[in-house]
């Protein structure tokens, strides 16, 4: 799966789409004291309400909102697996019958309820359905006025949601013209911040891939292990942070505990043109080794040699042929994602910005520069510059 994918599937989920049909929707409650099945219900996605179909279709579209790697994870199906979840989605997404889908689900939750407590009470929430997508672009040029021919995606999507006790409030009374005191005992389940689920199955090529699925969590950079080897029996996937993690440890492992800026932000640019230059292409840029013996060399990095990488590759990971995503390497380039903490204060730059920052010695004490090309103003005042001999 690739970013335009993922892009994609999100924005079939909104109201009165003519190219997504949900047909069932089924809840699950959850009682934390027990960690029991309290209450399911199952019920045509079209019988419901349309102000439900609306929330539905919000949480819906949270869960799938956010990037690849980060917050959102495509991951293989383990194969040695007792009880595969893979069967049963399988077995869910062809089955015709409603029946047999909600019991498939259920054995899912029970899965989802072995060795995990729950600290709220939780709904889990299914619902299957399928969406279209033109097999070509559609050419806006063209005199035909048909559509395009589609290819059908049957999915189930999953979707788990903590609960929380409404707040006790004082109201006014218009009619009867008295303050009331307002206990509300109903739980409020909390559509719009989805903690985790699922979208079954994965899509590569515009293809329907079965054997694979989109976990998605709703904490950046922090899946579920549990859920994924567990639940879902598929192999945990590598975060962004943990692969950026693996990229500065190799750097150093070569270069030492210390760089000083213009080298890093030199790092950077050379990642981030290896990404540009790959842009167009449909599977995102990965750096192995000689990836990285190349960008080290064109950032100035001295004495960096093929087998100098090799090894720290194989010390950091333990594996020379380990490829990393590029994208997942650095912080986002035109962005103001690089944080520099001192004690006196926090700055934060882009990437791109990162040649314009220095660590110098000024009178025996080490200082931030900055290389700015306008006046600095602070709280509406113009500051003025001094000389520094």
């Amino acid at each position: 799966m690739i970013k335009k994918e993922a892009a994609h599937i999100r924005k079939q989920f909104k109201m009165d789409h003519d190219q997504l049909h949900l047909f069932d929707i089924l809840n699950v409650y959850i009682m934390k004291e027990t960690n029991e099945i309290y209450h399911c219900e199952r019920q045509p996605f079209a019988m419901l309400d349309r102000e439900k179909q609306e929330l539905y279709m919000a949480n819906f579209r949270k869960l799938l909102t956010g990037e690849l790697d980060h917050k959102l994870f495509e991951l293989k199906f383990l194969e040695e697996a007792e009880e595969p979840s893979q069967v049963m989605l399988h077995q869910g997404l062809v089955t015709g019958d409603p029946e047999e889908w909600q019991d498939l689900m259920l054995m899912l939750v029970d899965k989802m309820l072995v060795d995990v407590k729950y600290e709220k009470d939780a709904v889990i929430t299914f619902v299957r359905g399928q969406y279209f997508r033109p097999t070509k672009a559609r050419n806006d040029e063209a005199e035909e006025t048909g559509k395009d021919e589609m290819f059908s995606h049957p999915f189930i999507l999953c979707s788990v949601n903590s609960t929380e006790q409404q707040r006790k409030t004082l109201l006014f009374d218009y009619v009867e013209r008295e303050f009331k005191y307002n206990v509300m005992v109903d739980p409020i389940i909390k559509l719009s911040t989805p903690e985790q689920g699922f979208f079954y199955p994965s899509v590569t090529d515009n293809y329907s891939d079965i054997n694979r699925i989109l976990y998605c969590t709703g904490s950046s950079n922090n899946p579920n292990p549990h859920f994924i080897e567990q639940v879902l029996n598929a192999e945990r996937s590598v975060t962004a942070m943990e692969e950026r993690s693996i990229f500065e440890d190799i750097v150093k492992e070569i270069t030492g505990e210390q760089l000083d800026v213009a080298t890093i932000a030199q790092v950077y640019e050379s990642v981030h043109q290896v990404i540009e230059d790959h842009e167009d292409e449909e599977e995102p840029p990965k750096l192995d080794y000689r990836d990285v013996e190349r960008v080290l060399k064109a950032s100035g990095v001295e004495e960096v040699t093929m087998e100098k990488v090799e090894r720290a590759f194989e010390t950091i990971v333990d594996n020379k042929n380990y490829e990393m995503k590029a994208s997942s390497v650095i912080p986002k380039f035109t962005s103001k994602s690089i944080k520099i903490d001192t004690k006196v204060a926090s700055i934060t730059v882009s990437p791109q910005d990162l040649k314009y920052v220095r660590q110098v010695n000024y009178q025996g004490k080490r200082c931030i520069l900055i290389e700015i090309d306008e006046d600095a103003v602070i709280e509406g005042f113009t500051l003025m510059s001094e000389n520094l001999s």
